[in-house]
């Protein structure tokens, strides 16, 4: 870790939700959970394989998730500012998206010691017809508001947990042209899929080069640390090919100087990883040596001046804390890191959050 950290350290991907006061789609399991301090780990059992195996450990998806709980997890790494991603907010019509930031703009950031609420990215899918209205209305409704995600992670296997309705959605004519009313407004955009997506994300890029587009979570290779839904990854052999496909397809991407990628998500459990509890800064070794392929070869072709630490919280919650996170991060980099690009800078400038 760090001997001084660099002042106004930004987090620039976390997630918050509570369940029993908001509808959300587990508010009836967290409901029954309620009186239980820690929701226990067979509870997980009710939901799909699917979803247990992008979740992990239930307990931070049927419990709220708020700002004195990430402030806790965050622990001796000093957060000043974060910025929320979309977190899968209930919206039966596109205007009904506007619920999440108003929400956020109630809850308790900036005090008794959480971090400030930096920027808000909103979810919003250009295939919407009144797409530019109702990003009109999440810029009314806060000043926060920097960016838009619209996720795209679909996988072959029906094992593995889908977010988008089909695949191949950043290839969608439809949804290439509707695009223009987030690049009109200046927004940036999140690209969030899975690994054997990222080339989908090349037209989108080259068609909206004035766009900040961010790579989210390395792209997310189901299943390169163990097998994962009904057939993937199953052998070394596998899961070498997965990362040598990985590595040409990120470098293609981080040919565009418009894309930024974030150091985040590498423990999200859809990747393989089955800890009993998350790995905290006695694992620093062990991660480092499982996480620095990936790790090296971002920073390799994006180099220090696009690339970000995010914690991805409390995704990544059921598999490693927010301090080792940090720490593989500067293991792995050595004396390549520059931790005010990597824990603030760049974040900063994607998001444009100010001092």
């Amino acid at each position: 870790m760090l001997a001084s950290w660099p002042d106004g350290i930004i987090d620039p991907h976390i997630h918050q939700w509570d369940p029993l006061t908001t509808e959300r789609v587990q508010s009836k399991e967290a409901r029954l959970v309620r009186a239980l301090p820690r929701v226990p780990r067979f509870m997980g059992a009710v939901a799909s394989k699917a979803d247990r195996e992008f979740v992990g450990h239930p307990h931070h998806v049927l419990k709220p998730y708020l700002p004195d709980i990430y402030r806790g997890d965050a622990a001796t790494v000093p957060v000043r500012k974060v910025v929320h991603i979309e977190a899968e907010w209930p919206v039966a019509n596109p205007i009904d998206s506007l619920g999440e930031t108003k929400w956020l703009e109630t809850l308790s950031f900036g005090r008794d010691g959480s971090p400030d609420l930096g920027a808000i990215v909103v979810a919003a899918d250009p295939r919407w017809p009144d797409l530019g209205t109702v990003l009109d209305a999440q810029l009314a409704a806060s000043t926060r508001v920097r960016g838009v995600r619209s996720k795209a992670a679909h996988h072959p296997d029906p094992g593995v947990r889908g977010f988008a309705d089909g695949p191949g959605l950043w290839r969608d004519p439809e949804y290439i042209n509707g695009f223009e009313a987030i690049a009109e407004r200046g927004l940036s955009f999140e690209l969030w899929c899975y690994a054997h997506q990222l080339p989908d994300a090349l037209g989108l890029v080259r068609e909206y080069p004035e766009t900040t587009f961010v790579l989210d979570h390395y792209g997310t290779p189901v299943g390169l640390f163990g097998p994962r839904g009904e057939h993937t990854a199953r052998t070394d052999a596998e899961r070498a090919a997965m990362l040598d496909r990985w590595r040409d397809d990120v470098a293609a991407l981080a040919e565009f100087p418009n894309v930024v990628a974030k150091h985040s998500g590498l423990g999200m459990p859809v990747l393989g990883a089955r800890p009993r509890k998350p790995r905290g800064l006695e694992s620093v070794a062990f991660l480092a040596d499982q996480w620095a392929p990936l790790i090296r070869h971002l920073h390799e072709v994006f180099g220090a001046d696009r690339t970000m630490w995010a914690s991805n919280f409390p995704m990544d919650k059921a598999t490693v804390t927010i301090p080792a996170s940090v720490a593989v991060l500067l293991d792995v980099l050595g004396a390549d890191a520059e931790p005010d690009l990597l824990l603030r800078d760049v974040a900063a400038r994607t998001y444009r959050i100010g001092g």
